[in-house]
């Protein structure tokens, strides 16, 4: 049998007795397995108890994140075999990595969705998930990192920060995430230790902490050295198929290369340095004990410094290795339990409302064709059990959750409880959705509200509505969209199933009906984002869809301040409705829409007035005047709303919408395109080819920097010029140039482009 064959078997067998037991057998048949198959391991696997209920101080929620191609997916796949819950070394490029489970996933070699996977380490639990590098799954990366504790940037140790890597980094900055930065690709050519901090610090605005320096470069990268407690870590790989679990660990002696001795005495001085610059606790240490002898410093000390660096995000500790050649995973996992923070360590300010009540997050729902919906699950506070009742707060709803389940990729074991601080998979769960706060009961909801309302240790004022819901998944606007048919009408039911599904395992997704034609419009995050939802209902559901044309989501804004009235007068069946409304609307900037009401009306309206205003204002920037897009940057200004006796407020509704409209026409309409900030790495043979290309797409060039022996060409360009750019760019460079795309802003079109535009979505062109 083929070596490959007999890797891909092994996993099966082991991930079969693993993950597919009930947990009534999980201790017997699992623990003979091991003994009849593997031997006695150094790492037994534990009991059940302690599987299941570790110490909240001893789990850390992390999630791996970089650009594309920079290696998270096999740095996951390391961690899992290093901690000893795979027994074969999966491979991207075999397409039998436990994490990237979906087909598109193993056939294109790129992940697509985050994977949760649950492993222990030395002691710890760590639930890790691996995201998507690719823009067009960015929701993927901010639902992950909106219930992780910490995070690992994986960078290409030969390009540095990338374009996708800004964009993962803000969306940590963004939920105040402590990171850890793994230089992988060490073993490349082009590897460059200090290239690639500089673009940490500069690129990142970040305060990158080294913590090691790698031994030898390229192909003759063998290790790294240990900065804090001075040792070497080297990989003597004797074939190709060693799979680096065993390493060399010794101290540096006088007998080593003396530049190595140099590099690493300097290295650590200035490691030293630094932590006693961003840590006032280690200054003063150094300054009253070792003030003579910095290298007398107790490493336990210094390791507790680089940790509250860490955690108070002061500073980012920064490792490398090479995880396809299996160096250097270890002592990643080693610093994850050591710098990242544990769950009780974050804080979580209303979560302390509900004490030992149950108080969770739901982040992520997949569809099982046995099972149902699959809703994962980040608890905050409480126990959660199967067979028991919970309470959805956005949805108002109860429902019984029938079972639990610890995530593993695609296989998961089913568990009596889970307590604070893990991440669960539940079933049941059939109304909730990604961004839904689950509680044990409306009464611990309640007690909740009512704790918050009367603290009084904060020293601020109490608040009108106490604020016990927790903040949601923040779902971006999609950029393009198509129409979507099925083979025949008999399958039109089918398809709406399947898309509610999808839309409910992907909020990137938006699925509209255009109410003049009637079809089905799909919404997505970009070309690959529909491509892939298009491949899913043919394969997981089994209709042959036909998709349209792809089309740029465009906005619509405004020109000028104008001023409205309108009123309407209606009458139904034996009841008349009138409403007035008198609003102003004026451009502010592209990136909000706002509304407001006037100092006189916010005191005198009511609030079922008022909330019918709002609902009527949001619902006319849903669809503007020039070509049916959402409306940006319009702020409206509510000057009077005069309501007769017995109107309904739906009705209050439509005159607001109706006067909004008229305003917006008369405000004079401006099309707002997405425009892309593009990354282009190339060979400088091909550089003025790809930037006269460019000229032809409308595209600004903004800066062209130089990568060791390549060319990186950043420029702008707008999204609608960018359709099947990879196959131009493929043919221009001979297949020697990448890129990357993220949406930079919405700028407004000028005027000739405009024209053609309006005039070829009227169908005069």
């Amino acid at each position: 049998m083929p070596v490959g064959a007999l890797h891909t078997l092994h996993r099966v067998m082991w991930g079969g007795c693993l993950f597919r037991v009930g947990s009534q057998s999980y201790r017997c048949s699992l623990s003979s397995y091991l003994r009849r198959y593997h031997g006695a391991l150094s790492d037994d696997i534990k009991s059940l108890r302690a599987v299941l209920n570790p110490d909240i101080s001893k789990i850390r929620n992390i999630g791996i994140m970089a650009h594309i191609d920079a290696g998270k997916t096999t740095t996951t796949e390391r961690m899992l075999y290093y901690s000893g819950y795979t027994r074969a070394l999966g491979d991207v490029d075999d397409g039998d990595t436990v994490t990237d489970f979906m087909a598109q996933e193993r056939e294109r070699g790129i992940t697509i969705q985050s994977a949760a996977v649950t492993f222990d380490w030395k002691g710890h639990r760590i639930n890790l998930i691996d995201t998507p590098g690719h823009v067009d799954f960015t929701l993927e990366v901010e639902r992950a990192l909106r219930v992780l504790d910490g995070a690992v940037a994986v960078f290409d140790a030969s390009a540095g920060v990338e374009a996708q890597t800004l964009t993962v980094w803000r969306q940590a900055e963004k939920h105040h995430i402590p990171c850890v930065c793994f230089l992988n690709k060490m073993d490349k050519p082009a590897a460059d230790l200090n290239f690639s901090i500089e673009t940490i610090r500069l690129k990142l605005k970040a305060n990158p902490v080294l913590l090691q320096i790698p031994i030898g470069s390229g192909k003759n990268f063998t290790g790294v050295v240990d900065l804090l407690t001075n040792q070497k870590l080297t990989w003597k790989l004797t074939s190709t198929r060693d799979d680096g679990r065993a390493f060399e660990l010794r101290s540096l002696s006088q007998s080593e290369d003396p530049e190595l001795l140099q590099a690493a005495s300097e290295a650590r001085t200035a490691l030293i340095e630094q932590v006693a610059d961003l840590d006032d606790e280690f200054a003063e240490l150094l300054l009253t004990d070792f003030s003579d002898n910095f290298d007398g410093v107790p490493v336990n000390k210094l390791q507790e410094a680089v940790r509250r660096v860490t955690l108070a995000r002061k500073g980012v500790p920064v490792l490398c290795g090479s995880s396809l050649k299996n160096k250097g995973v270890q002592p990643l996992l080693d610093a994850i339990t050591a710098y990242l923070p544990a769950p009780n360590e974050r804080l979580h300010d209303l979560v302390r409302w509900y004490k030992d009540d149950l108080c969770a997050l739901a982040f992520k729902v997949l569809h099982d064709k046995q099972r149902g919906p699959l809703v994962f699950l980040r608890i905050y506070s409480g126990t959660l059990k199967p067979q028991t009742a919970v309470h959805n707060l956005n949805r108002n709803s109860t429902e019984r959750m029938s079972r639990l389940l610890v995530p593993f990729a695609d296989q998961h074991v089913e568990v009596p409880s889970m307590s604070a601080g893990n991440i669960a998979l539940t079933v049941g769960l059939k109304q909730t959705v990604t961004g839904d706060t689950i509680v044990s009961s409306k009464a611990s909801a309640a007690a909740a509200a009512h704790r918050d309302h009367n603290d009084s240790e904060t020293g601020k004022k109490r608040r009108e509505h106490a604020d016990i819901v927790l903040s949601g998944v923040e779902v971006p606007d999609p950029v393009f969209f198509c129409t979507i048919e099925p083979p025949t009408m008999a399958k039109q039911a089918d398809l709406e199933n399947a898309l509610n599904c999808l839309q409910r395992e992907d909020p990137s997704l938006k699925v509209r009906v255009d109410p003049d034609s009637g079809q089905t419009i799909l919404c997505g995050m970009g070309e690959l984002h529909i491509e892939i939802i298009h491949d899913r209902i043919r394969r997981e559901y089994g209709i042959e869809t036909h998709l349209g044309p792809l089309q740029v989501a465009y906005r619509e804004t405004i020109l000028q301040e104008v001023s409205a009235t309108d009123t309407l007068d209606r009458t139904i069946g034996d009841r008349r409705h009138v409403a007035s409304v008198n609003l102003t609307v004026r451009p502010v900037d592209i990136s909000s829409c706002e509304v407001a009401f006037s100092e006189e009306l916010q005191v005198q309206i009511l609030p079922e007035i008022k909330e019918a205003v709002e609902n009527g204002v949001q619902s006319s920037y849903l669809q503007g005047p020039l070509l049916g897009y959402p409306v940006q940057g319009v702020s409206s200004l509510i000057h009077s709303v005069s309501v007769e006796p017995g109107t309904l407020p739906a009705m209050v509704s439509a005159c607001v919408s109706r006067c909004m409209l008229k305003a917006l026409r008369l405000a004079g309409g401006q099309v707002l395109e997405p425009v892309m900030a593009l990354e282009v790495t190339l060979g400088e043979e091909h550089l003025s080819s790809v930037l006269g290309d460019l000229a032809q797409r409308r595209g600004t060039v903004r800066d062209i920097q130089s990568r060791h022996d390549n060319k990186v060409l950043l420029a702008t360009v707008p999204l609608a010029e960018m359709m099947g750019y990879s196959t131009v760019l493929r043919t221009v460079t001979s297949g020697n140039a990448s890129f990357s795309l993220e949406l930079d802003a919405y700028e407004a079109m000028n005027p000739q482009d405009q024209g053609a535009l309006l005039k070829r979505m009227s169908g005069v062109m």
